[in-house]
């Protein structure tokens, strides 16, 4: 699985980076065929309290499933991000079977 981290016009701290790799992983126990993860993070504009975007991108065999989530903080919306992946992933894996 090949995990791409994008920090968009800010430049991302090696500890967010080292958070979201850890928590990228754990999506290869919901899907095994899971080929690439392409996470942006973006800082929106015009600034507010809740200004921190993520774009959550996974890539499996016929299908690209896209979650993008917004908050206070980059782990806020991350962690928000990866609970809608994983429904997203399950729903996938369901559909295929059919």
């Amino acid at each position: 699985m090949d995990i791409k981290v994008r920090a968009i016009h800010f430049d991302a701290t090696a500890k967010l980076e080292e958070f979201i790799q850890k928590r990228v992983t754990k999506l290869e126990q919901y899907s095994d065929v899971i080929t690439s993860v392409d996470i942006a993070l973006t800082v929106v504009k015009p600034e507010s309290a809740e200004n921190k975007e993520v774009m959550l991108k996974v890539l499996v065999p016929n299908d690209e499933l896209v979650v993008t989530k917004v908050a206070d903080s980059f782990e806020e919306s991350f962690d928000n991000a990866m609970e809608a992946m994983i429904r997203a992933i399950v729903k996938s894996k369901e559909k295929a079977r059919k």
